[in-house]
């Protein structure tokens, strides 16, 4: 499936599915991105089992899903659509009382998440994103789920999705703001990994820690497209495709 596609004057349009059980939210959601910088709501659904026939259909490039949701779960939406095969981008939507989910998601394929109440540039921005194959996490729960990682939760069993939609606590968006992630330990930090620079091994770390490129670039006295330099390399070294997968990788190695 193509990312965007071209209407009849030849711009680019960025086809997105809305998937929530509150239909406030869903109108709510549309109102933020209806139109903007080529977004076109193409559908929306209140569950997960009605938004699979709805991706089926219509096609989008981009789906917004709630991750908990009666009947089918956004959860189990998107593992479905991971076991089909099928190339649509998920972002999910969250709130602070879904923690156990996060990693889930994050394992079954959810390119991104949005807080519930995330402001309409956080929300447009997010879904061009996703729709260009980038990631996009808030530092709130980038936050969340590098703690997680590190506590080493969210990933076995299966919770209880299901329930009404909930109100969430807003985060900045995914450019700005601090997300420090204190973890206490060691007073020495850890020395890079085989085959990792030390500077490679300082952003990585300065990323587990929810920092955006340009706080990174600060920190470490470096151009926002050196810091992008490194993280490439980093992907390709410790085999992940975003920042989250990124920061669990370097907790795993114990930074």
């Amino acid at each position: 499936m193509d990312a965007m596609v071209n209407d009849a004057t030849g711009d680019q349009r960025v086809r997105v599915l809305l998937v929530d059980d509150e239909a406030l939210m869903r109108s709510g959601l549309r109102l933020m991105i209806d139109g903007a910088h080529g977004i076109e709501v193409v559908g929306e659904a209140a569950d997960g089992q009605t938004a699979l026939d709805q991706i089926a259909a219509l096609c989008p490039d981009v789906v917004l899903m709630d991750i908990r949701m009666p009947r089918m779960t956004g959860l189990e939406a998107l593992r479905a659509l991971t076991a089909r095969g099928d190339a649509v981008r998920v972002v999910m939507l969250t709130a602070f009382d879904t923690d156990e989910f996060l990693l889930q998601a994050l394992r079954a394929g959810a390119v991104g998440f949005l807080l519930k109440d995330s402001p309409p540039e956080e929300v447009v921005r997010a879904v061009l994103d996703a729709a260009a194959d980038r990631s996009r996490f808030s530092p709130d729960v980038l936050a969340r789920l590098v703690r997680l990682a590190a506590a080493g939760g969210g990933t076995d069993g299966e919770a209880d999705a299901s329930g009404p939609g909930e109100s969430g606590h807003h985060g900045e968006a995914a450019e700005g703001g601090t997300a420090g992630v204190s973890r206490g330990g060691a007073d020495e930090p850890p020395s890079a990994p085989e085959g990792i620079t030390e500077r490679e091994w300082d952003v990585a770390r300065l990323v587990a820690r929810g920092l955006a490129n340009q706080q990174i670039g600060e920190q470490l006295f470096m151009s926002v497209a050196t810091v992008k330099t490194h993280l490439g390399r980093l992907y390709h070294k410790l085999q992940v495709t975003n920042r989250v997968q990124l920061a669990i990788r370097v907790l795993e190695l114990g930074g």
